[in-house]
């Protein structure tokens, strides 16, 4: 859900004045083929354990989380979807390139 952004006017003493609200722009969700997906090993700040991320996904978060959905199931494991990334828990790089493999989506092992 978009939160609503006032523009221009904080305080109006016209009794009449509407405000107008901008509505956040929702982004297009491309098609799986034309996604370009990295997918990396990180264990930063996680307390020394491993987590899979997935970078790059271009669309809605609606779509995202959805896809971070299936990727959860088709792994077995946890994650969540957090600043457009979505985070698989374990080392589950071979698997989630699998799982986009069937899904059509284009992808990349990032990192070491």
């Amino acid at each position: 859900m978009a939160k609503k952004q006032l523009t221009g006017v904080v305080f109006s003493t016209d009794p009449n004045y509407a405000f107008s609200y901008e509505e956040g722009a929702q982004a297009d969700t491309l098609p799986n083929k034309q996604q370009d997906l990295r997918i990396m090993r990180d264990s930063k700040h996680r307390g020394g354990k491993t987590a899979t991320l997935i970078c790059g996904f271009i669309g809605s978060e609606d779509d995202l989380q959805a896809l971070g959905k299936l990727l959860k199931i088709k792994c077995g494991v946890g994650g969540s979807v957090k600043n457009g990334e979505i985070i698989i828990q374990g080392d589950m790089r071979d698997k989630v390139c699998e799982v986009l493999a069937k899904e059509g989506y284009k992808f990349k092992k990032a990192g070491g």
